[in-house]
C-alpha cells in the first residue's frame, strides 16, 4: 500500500470526525522496589514552585504508563517538589479537553485526535503540546476461524472504540487504502464498522456480534486471551514504526503562569520514560499497581505481557506525524484546512532533554514562533 495513504490520514481523520463526538463521548516513593495496594498520592515535599498545585489528567490505560508510574513511583511528585499533584483520570479525550478548557484541570496526557480538535475548536488558544509520552499499543486482532488473511476482512463486522476517535480513523483509512468503500458515518459498506466501547469490546467479540477490532492496548490483548488473533500492528504502516498515541498537553493559561511547574513537570516525564524503558517487567508491575488503585482491578498477566511490548514510551511527541494526520483527515474532507501553528511548545522539553544529555525534539514548523 502506498506509504502516503496509510495510518496518518486514519489518525487524524479522526481529529476532524471528533466534533461530531464532544458531547458523546494516585504510590511507593521514588525508586521503591515496590508498587502494590498503596493507592495515595505521593505527598509534596521539598520547596514549592510557582502554583501551590498543578492538575493533571489522564486515562487508566497503558498508553497513558508514563502518568500510571510516574504517579505510582512518585517521580512525578519529586520533580515538582513542594507544588502538589492533583490527578484525575478521564475515559475519552473529549471530556479532557473540556476540564481543560473550564480550568479543571492544567495538564493532561492525551491523544492527538482530540488535541488537535481542541486546538483547532479553540483557534490555537486552549492548549500547548509540551511533550510526547507514547507510540504505538494499536493492533487489528480477528476472530481466526472467520479471517486469515487481510483480504477476508471484507464483509466482515470490525470493531473501533467510537466513532471518529483515532483508532476508528485510522480503519477507515486503511479501509480506503483497500480499494473498499465505507461510510463514515454509518460504518455500513464493504467492511462493517461497528462502534463498540472498548470496555464491552470483549463480550461483543465473545457473542459473534463482532468479528475483531482495531483497538487500543489492552483491549486488542483481552481480545487475544479470548482467542482473537492478532492480524496486523498498526506501527508497521507508519515509517519507522513509529506515530504518537498519547502526547503531553499544557493550558497556555498555566504555562504562561506557571512555566516552572511545566517544566519540572516535563521533567518528571522524561525520567519516568528513563525509568519505564530501563526495567520493562518493573515498569509493568507499577503501572498494574496504578491501575488496581484507580478501577479496583490489575491487568492479568498475560493481558499485561501481551499488551506492553507493542508500546514504546519515549519523550519525543513525534510532531510530524501529528501534522501529516491533518493533512490526511483535510484530504479526506473530514476537516478543513486547520492552522496548527503554535501547537507545540518544546522548550521546557528540550531545555530538559539536553540537560539529561539527550537529543532534541522538533515541532515539525508547528511550534510557538
Amino acid at each position: 500500500m502506498a506509504r502516503s495513504r496509510t495510518p496518518l490520514r486514519r489518525s487524524l481523520v479522526a481529529a476532524a470526525a471528533l466534533p461530531l463526538l464532544i458531547g458523546a463521548l494516585a504510590s511507593c516513593g521514588y525508586g521503591s522496589e515496590k508498587a502494590d495496594k498503596d493507592d495515595k498520592a505521593p505527598v509534596a515535599k521539598g520547596e514549592k514552585l510557582s502554583a501551590d498545585s498543578v492538575r493533571v489528567g489522564y486515562f487508566p490505560n497503558l498508553t497513558h504508563a508514563t502518568a500510571l508510574v510516574g504517579e505510582q513511583e512518585g517521580i512525578l511528585q519529586k520533580e515538582l517538589g513542594g507544588t502538589q499533584i492533583k490527578s484525575t483520570t478521564f475515559n475519552a479525550g473529549p471530556s479532557e479537553i473540556e476540564a481543560l478548557n473550564a480550568g479543571s484541570i492544567d495538564i493532561g496526557f492525551i491523544g492527538p485526535s482530540p488535541a488537535v480538535n481542541g486546538f483547532t475548536k479553540s483557534k490555537g488558544k486552549n492548549l500547548r503540546i509540551v511533550a510526547g509520552s507514547a507510540s504505538g499499543g494499536v493492533k487489528l486482532v480477528v476472530n481466526p476461524d472467520k479471517i486469515k488473511t487481510l483480504d477476508d476482512l471484507k464483509g466482515k463486522k470490525i470493531a473501533t472504540p467510537q466513532l471518529g476517535n483515532t483508532q476508528d480513523v485510522a480503519f477507515l483509512n486503511w479501509i480506503s487504502t483497500r480499494g473498499w468503500k465505507t461510510d463514515p458515518q454509518s460504518g455500513k459498506g464493504d467492511v462493517s464498522v461497528v462502534r463498540t466501547d472498548n470496555k464491552i469490546a470483549p463480550d461483543a467479540y465473545k457473542s459473534g456480534s463482532i468479528d475483531g477490532a482495531w483497538a487500543p492496548e489492552p483491549t486488542a490483548s483481552r481480545l487475544v486471551a479470548q482467542g482473537a488473533k492478532v492480524l496486523l500492528d498498526e506501527s508497521t504502516l507508519w515509517p519507522d514504526k513509529k506515530f504518537v498515541i498519547t502526547h503531553v498537553i499544557v493550558s497556555q493559561k498555566f504555562l504562561k503562569d506557571h512555566p516552572d511547574v511545566v517544566e519540572a513537570f516535563v521533567r518528571g516525564t522524561v525520567k519516568t520514560n528513563a525509568w519505564i524503558n530501563a526495567d520493562p517487567n518493573r515498569a509493568k508491575a507499577s503501572a498494574n499497581a496504578r491501575l488496581k488503585a484507580l478501577t479496583g482491578k490489575e491487568l492479568p498477566k498475560e493481558i499485561i505481557d501481551g499488551a506492553w511490548p507493542s508500546i514504546t514510551f519515549l519523550d519525543d511527541p513525534l510532531a510530524s506525524t501529528l501534522k501529516t494526520q491533518a493533512d490526511y483527515a483535510v484530504e479526506a474532507g473530514l476537516l478543513k484546512e486547520p492552522d496548527l501553528a503554535g501547537i507545540y511548545d518544546l522548550t521546557s522539553l528540550n531545555k530538559v532533554l539536553k540537560t539529561e544529555g539527550k537529543p532534541g525534539a522538533t515541532d515539525a514548523g508547528l511550534g510557538v514562533k
